[in-house]
């Protein structure tokens, strides 16, 4: 079986210098907040945040709510050296074996949308690809289901994804239900952090890293933002 471990390798990596990695998520719109690419070229900048520090970058190629594409990935991932995990709706092998085509190291499969026995026939299909599968949750019993896989990654989605981030979600969601992780898996908090404040109320409740997205990309200056947000220490002891 393939590596499929690199996005976490690079976010312990951070995390044991006892910094919270930070995800910047690429983009192009949400259904919430509009156009956030503002005529950019979505490789370029992310290749900026790479130079800024980004251990793994995020990209959405969903549509028809975010505007992204598996061309969108390719660019990035042609361009960047880190990891890049893709964040779709994602049912199906085809779409699996596409991503890793397309150069990705991770993909997002959510909890909320696949069936259990689906979920766990896509998280083993991903890996024998070398990808890695951040199972994204939003409840108690998708962690629970979550944790007993035996996962290297999990995500807490602080928003509904079925109302497609046009919900007030903030960081209390990680805070109900990080503590509930109990497997060793990577936590990650995922949307509805948008300050310094914020990143540590997650790591405070258990996240080991967070993934920022609109919050860094409606900055005037998105490095800048990247940078501003970077350096929080969590302060728990590493081994």
């Amino acid at each position: 079986m393939l590596d499929y471990t690199k996005c976490t390798k690079a976010l312990w990596k951070i995390y044991r210098e006892s910094t919270i990695p930070i995800i910047p998520d690429i983009k192009c719109k949400s259904p919430g907040e509009g156009d956030l690419i503002r005529g950019r070229d979505p490789a370029v900048l992310a290749a900026e945040l790479e130079t800024a520090g980004a251990p793994v970058i995020s990209v959405v190629t969903e549509a028809a709510h975010f505007g992204g594409s598996p061309e969108l990935l390719l660019s990035i991932t042609k361009r960047v050296k880190i990891p890049v995990m893709r964040k779709d709706f994602i049912t199906n092998r085809d779409m699996l074996k596409e991503s890793a085509e397309y150069g990705a190291s991770g993909v997002l499969l959510i909890s909320s949308m696949l069936e259990k026995r689906q979920l766990v026939q896509l998280v083993d299909y991903a890996r024998r690809l070398g990808l890695e599968p951040l199972v994204e949750t939003h409840s108690k019993d998708e962690i629970r289901f979550a944790d007993e896989q035996g996962l290297s990654f999990i995500g807490i989605n602080n928003r509904d994804i079925g109302l497609f981030e046009t919900d007030n979600g903030d960081v209390g969601v990680t805070e109900q239900l990080a503590a509930d992780v109990s497997s060793g898996a990577l936590v990650l908090s995922e949307s509805a952090l948008s300050c310094r404040e914020d990143i540590l109320m997650a790591a405070k409740a258990g996240a080991h890293a967070v993934l920022v997205g609109t919050a860094i990309l409606k900055a005037d200056n998105s490095t800048d933002m990247y940078k501003a947000l970077s350096g929080v220490h969590h302060g728990r002891i590493c081994t």
